[in-house]
């Protein structure tokens, strides 16, 4: 990056700046594809300096603290770009604006003083350790990671399964349940004693994002972290993003739309590819209005049948991409298998189960019920 490039900043999505940092995380994703030692692959520092240099963790928190303060659209249009460029990247991203978001919007002043400036300047990174409150291993009986309640804060025990960064990360922004079945979130240090991430899970695509177990053997969490609770639901309060599964459709739509950028170029020299490429251009510009409009509001679908909608596209969309890049598209570093791998993130990722017996229905070509 030039001297003159370093200090512009994104302060709103129709920046220009916006392009140039796009096209720059666009260049390193491949470099993201192969494993660089004992099958360990690469964290994507170089990508997170960026976008720190661009402003972007500016974008997530109030102007109080520093920050551009965007709006839920705005957020929206800027995650569109960035997971057009880089998928790993984007979604790390949004982990990370996670755990700054229920940071930020928690009554923590302590948290918020220790954690937001290193936050903003990007020497601090923290993650979020909640799935398990939403979507995953909701099937069993018991929590998988429990909190007992101490005079001097809480003791945590069990695990937090697919916790993005965990390696890496500074702080976690962790969910537990108590034994009365009331929840927590807490800020959790991983330099404290009973925290231990597990080495980084090999993933069919995403392994950069480092997601692991993070094990917490009666971990003592000191009281001035709580962010939220003891209540029952933590996750049902305003505790952070309130985009819901806004969030997992515009990654689909960002990756889809990768795709058919792809797909679009390549009918300019093959006119047989067109019908395809503009059918699928028409579909991906009105499920994007879409989401614009329910995330400010409009009440043009159900949130769970948006996200069926963008599963189904980003799925048929990178793997058009790849029938139209023939056998190159099937050789490692090539950006179309490497969608096609990425969108099938989005058939596990936080899915609720009644899109996914939507998707068996889809797949196995019966009537959903």
């Amino acid at each position: 990056m030039s001297s003159t490039d370093q200090h512009i900043e994104i302060t709103s999505p129709n920046d220009f700046a916006l392009n140039k940092l796009c096209e720059l995380l666009r260049v390193l994703a491949n470099n993201l594809e192969f494993p660089i030692v004992d099958g360990e692959y690469t964290w994507p520092q170089p990508q997170l300096d960026l976008c720190a240099q661009y402003g972007v963790f500016k974008w997530f928190f109030e102007e109080q603290y520093g920050g551009f303060d965007w709006s839920e659209q705005d957020l929206t249009l800027g995650y569109l770009a960035l997971s057009a460029a880089c998928q790993t990247t984007a979604f790390i991203i949004t982990q990370r604006a996670g755990a700054c978001r229920r940071i930020a919007l928690s009554s923590n002043d302590y948290a918020q003083n220790e954690l937001i400036p290193d936050l903003l300047s990007n020497s601090h990174f923290s993650t979020v350790g909640i799935s398990h409150l939403t979507t995953s291993h909701q099937h069993l009986a018991q929590p998988v990671l429990r909190a007992e309640e101490t005079e001097n804060g809480f003791v945590l025990s069990g695990f937090s399964p697919w916790v993005t960064g965990a390696v890496q990360a500074d702080t976690i922004v962790v969910g537990a349940q108590l034994e009365d079945g009331r929840q927590i979130l807490t800020v959790v240090p991983t330099n404290i004693p009973g925290v231990k991430a597990e080495s980084p899970t090999c993933l069919v695509a995403f392994s950069s994002s480092h997601t692991s177990r993070v094990n917490f053997e009666e971990a003592e969490v000191d009281g001035k972290w709580l962010l939220a609770g003891p209540i029952e639901n933590v996750m049902a309060q305003k505790t952070g993003a309130q985009t819901g599964g806004h969030q997992t459709c515009t990654l689909a739509i960002g990756l889809a739309g990768a795709a058919i950028d792809f797909i679009t170029a390549e009918s300019q020299t093959r006119l047989n590819i067109i019908p395809p490429a503009t059918a699928l251009r028409n579909e991906w510009s009105e499920l994007r209005g879409v989401l614009l409009a329910s995330v400010a509001g409009e009440k043009t679908c159900g949130i769970e049948e948006l996200r069926q909608r963008c599963n189904d596209l980003v799925l048929r969309a990178t793997q058009a991409s790849l029938s139209v890049a023939k056998g190159t598209g099937f050789t490692t570093g090539h950006p179309a298998g490497r969608w096609c791998r990425e969108a099938l993130f989005f058939m596990v990722w936080s899915c609720p189960q009644s899109v996914m017996n939507a998707q068996l229905c889809q797949l196995a070509r019966i009537p959903s019920k």
